[in-house]
């Protein structure tokens, strides 16, 4: 029989969690988000616990001998699952296709018996989520079947499950002549500029409302945005047209508040998620950068939420220098990037009868 869930320790780290500091709105590389966002926030919230993502830790009831590989599930312990989205555009290129899994992956997604990464990978045109619910729900419901979420509960009364979700869209970078161009990118140097993402640009300069992708995409961004972005132009303060990055930074934003609130209702008693919201930048030749938008928690009873805001007329940026290049510094009202409000929302916790 289950002991009833401890959940002070918990608390505790997502307490200690909402202390460490976090930066907002820069494009940066890949490592420095990934390790200094990311990864650090997550190995915050499960410090001090036994991680449980091989399959074979979970190999106690074979009747072969693998069953030696088992865990053993008195020990305070939290078992993984990593989830993540983009869109399914081609054009990404370091950042997306490599590093994500051997920088964050490799520490918090499921490996298979075999030893193969086993991640919930959604790819919607215009990145963010299809829809959040069913992101929340898939990811949740593949983590732990009945028995062995039987088997954890019983062994400690302070085992968790993480639920762990990364969302991205991401926008086009070019700087030729001079100039830096947001919304487009080229397959290569030597070929044509081409739209990035072709979902939101195609959405906002020919809106066709019998395409799915794009009344999703007017949907994330809100009819109000929708209408703003497709007649103005959101410009830093050097004159850079950055509408294409701002409304996949809405995109990005909108599929964390919608997703963190699904998972409120798919996770029980012992159920806490971490997510974040991401743009990925395109650039010829070059491995992408990444800006980073929000992190979220879900456990407990309460969802909270620090991110960029969701008002398209708010935003605006600069281009500074930095890693001998002009990257882009993104500005909502007159909020502090580093440090950003944090919001919170309260709902029923589902128990699980165990």
């Amino acid at each position: 029989m289950s002991l009833p869930f401890d959940a002070a320790a918990t608390e505790a780290r997502v307490a200690r969690f909402w202390q460490l500091s976090s930066s907002f709105g820069m494009e940066r590389n890949a490592y420095h988000n990934y390790l200094n966002e990311i990864v650090s926030d997550r190995y915050a919230l499960i410090n001090g616990l036994q991680i449980l993502r091989d399959e074979l830790q979970f190999a106690a009831s074979s009747p072969t001998d693998i069953k030696a590989c088992g865990a053993d599930m008195s020990l305070p312990s939290v078992v993984t699952t990593l989830a993540y989205t983009n869109c399914g555009d081609r054009i990404h290129q370091g950042e997306a296709t490599k590093r994500y899994r051997d920088v964050v992956a490799s520490r918090f997604a499921t490996l298979s018996e075999i030893g193969e990464l086993k991640l919930e990978a959604f790819f919607p045109a215009g990145g963010g989520t299809d829809n959040g619910a069913t992101l929340a729900h898939v990811t949740v419901a593949h983590e732990l079947d009945e028995q062995l979420k039987r088997r954890i509960y019983e062994g400690n009364p302070q085992s968790i499950s993480l639920v762990a979700i990364d969302l991205k869209t991401h926008v086009g970078r070019l700087r030729e002549n001079g100039q830096q161009v947001y919304g487009k990118t080229r397959e290569s140097p030597w070929r044509e500029p081409r739209a990035a993402c072709g979902a939101i640009v195609g959405a906002l300069t020919h809106y066709y409302p019998e395409n799915l992708i794009h009344r999703r995409i007017r949907g994330d961004l809100g009819e109000r945005n929708f209408q703003y972005l497709s007649n103005h132009s959101i410009l830093t303060d050097d004159g850079i047209d950055i509408t294409m990055a701002v409304a996949a930074n809405i995109v990005a934003i909108r599929g964390i508040r919608n997703t963190a609130m699904a998972l409120s209702q798919e996770m029980d008693e012992r159920g806490l998620a971490h997510l974040t919201a991401s743009t990925t930048v395109n650039r010829p030749s070059r491995d992408d950068l990444v800006i980073y938008l929000a992190r979220a928690t879900v456990f407990n009873g309460k969802v909270q939420i620090q991110s960029l805001g969701l008002d398209a007329k708010r935003y605006g940026g600069k281009l500074v220098d930095y890693a001998g290049e002009k990257r882009l510094q993104l500005r909502y009202g007159d909020w502090d990037c580093d440090n950003l409000p944090i919001e919170e929302h309260t709902y029923k916790v589902r128990e699980s009868g165990l």
